[in-house]
């Protein structure tokens, strides 16, 4: 399995440090630059600005000597690291900071190059042999212009300023890459890891492997989907299980009256079964179709009801009333097993609320279950019971009884426990089924009680009729 998404994470983490280095690099150290030169300009001017209006006026006043001015500038410039000239308008230099005593002036000099901004960085003039940051202040006197405060700096001291400060920002971002790496680690074992472990189980199943469980129990988005996918995989596995049982009952109850239907039919052809004797075996080939059928009907009901959203055709009716007429259908059967009903019924009605056909089918087919499985000389009691705004409504035999290993399983579909297929070959196996889906549809419970060789008792409920 190609680790795709693990390899974009680590690419887009070393994009993010290349990315974040070239800035720094480029744009940071040219904005850094141009932000420390704005700073340093503003504040020479503002000491250019106060050395022009009063030492440099003082001196052109003749209130102050040269000697006194120079003395002042030398210490300016040593406290701004920089160096301060006074030129006249034409350029002689008149006062000055350094040791450039013997300089006579500056050629070419015109202070209109500045435009209207107060610096400007280069030679100034090609007096420098380095780029300068050259900022001006005029000397104005009676309002004229009587020369300029010039205070140089060399640019290679703001830049050393600014590689101090890109200094700090690699320091920052190695920082920043420190825990983008500690967030890489742990995505990789909270997101990653768990998600590798996910695609992995779901190749899995596609391959038909649903035993495969996914270790993850966090309580986030991710638990809750391994967990669906786990419980996922166990219900893919139960119907795998199922579709394979469900086959082969299936071959199972249509391969015994084929087999029957098709043996006689090739004796009755071949005159194996003599002419007086056919009609026998045509009532059992019409016997084993007739088997078929009702196999065939209750596969087709059971599939409806598994079904999402069956529609219910909910009305009110008399529970009690439809207990009697379903007894009433089976008084041919019983005379003959000598089988009678006690039928304990709580008033004369008992008004429920479901759908009336359904839970009628309900009633034929555990009455039928009871009546295959009593005893000659036995009773069947059919009770209701009114409670907490239902009915309980209990269909209870003294047969055989279900063994306890089986009272599980009779719900499942084909399920016939080893005492009923001796006890009755006509059976499908599809009856409880469909009782336990009806009564599921209905969102209402059953459940039984049994003993082997005392009997079995089916309880389920129904709700009461709102006044």
């Amino acid at each position: 399995m190609k680790r795709t998404l693990y390899l974009k994470l680590l690419i887009g983490y070393a994009a993010f440090g290349i990315l974040g280095f070239i800035t720094i690099a480029t744009f940071t150290s040219q904005l850094a630059l141009n932000y420390i030169k704005r700073d340093t300009a503003s504040n020479l001017y503002r000491e250019a600005n106060l050395l022009a209006s009063n030492y440099a006026s003082n001196y052109y006043r003749g209130n102050m000597t040269l000697e006194d001015v120079t003395a002042h500038f030398q210490a300016v410039s040593t406290y701004l690291d920089a160096n301060i000239q006074v030129v006249s308008n034409n350029g002689k230099i008149m006062i000055h900071s350094g040791q450039e005593s013997s300089a006579n002036g500056i050629e070419d000099f015109d202070i209109t190059v500045f435009g209207s901004s107060y610096y400007q960085t280069g030679t100034f003039f090609g007096t420098f042999p380095e780029e300068t940051l050259s900022v001006f202040s005029p000397i104005t006197i009676n309002y004229k212009v009587r020369g300029y405060v010039l205070i140089h700096k060399p640019v290679r001291e703001l830049a050393a300023l600014k590689d101090g400060f890109l200094n700090i920002s690699y320091m920052t971002l190695a920082v920043i890459f420190l825990c983008a790496f500690v967030v890489l680690g742990l995505f990789t074992y909270t997101v990653y890891i768990p998600i590798w472990k996910i695609t992995r189980a779901a190749k899995d199943y596609s391959e038909g492997n649903f035993e495969t469980q996914i270790d993850i129990h966090t309580n986030d988005e991710i638990g809750y989907l391994a967990a669906s996918l786990n419980y996922m995989a166990a219900e893919l596995s139960t119907l795998e299980e199922d579709q394979r049982k469900f086959i082969a009952n299936v071959s199972h109850d249509f391969r015994s009256p084929l087999t029957s239907i098709k043996g006689y039919v090739e004796a009755i052809m071949d005159g194996t079964i003599p002419h007086e004797m056919q009609d026998k075996y045509l009532n059992i080939i019409l016997f084993e179709t007739e088997r078929l059928n009702k196999l065939t009907q209750s596969m087709l009901e059971l599939n409806k009801y598994g079904v999402k959203g069956t529609m219910l055709d909910i009305t009110s009716f008399d529970i009690n009333n439809t207990i009697k007429l379903v007894v009433q259908s089976f008084e041919g059967i019983c005379q003959e097993k000598r089988i009678s009903f006690e039928l304990i019924l709580t008033g004369e009605t008992s008004f429920v609320c479901a759908d009336m056909s359904k839970i009628q089918q309900v009633l034929y087919n555990l009455i039928d279950n009871a009546i295959k499985f009593s005893h000659p000389d036995s009773a069947i009691t059919i009770e209701t019971t009114e409670k907490n705004e239902k009915v309980f409504i209990s269909v209870k035999d003294t047969g055989i009884g279900i063994p306890k290993e089986s009272i599980k399983k009779i719900w499942e579909r084909f399920y016939k426990t080893d005492l009923s297929r001796g006890k009755d070959k006509r059976g499908t196996g599809l009856g409880l089924a469909i009782v336990k889906e009806i009564i599921s549809v209905h969102n209402e419970n059953i459940n039984v009680i049994s003993t082997e060789g005392v009997g079995t008792e089916f309880i389920f409920t129904l709700p009461l009729k709102k006044e």
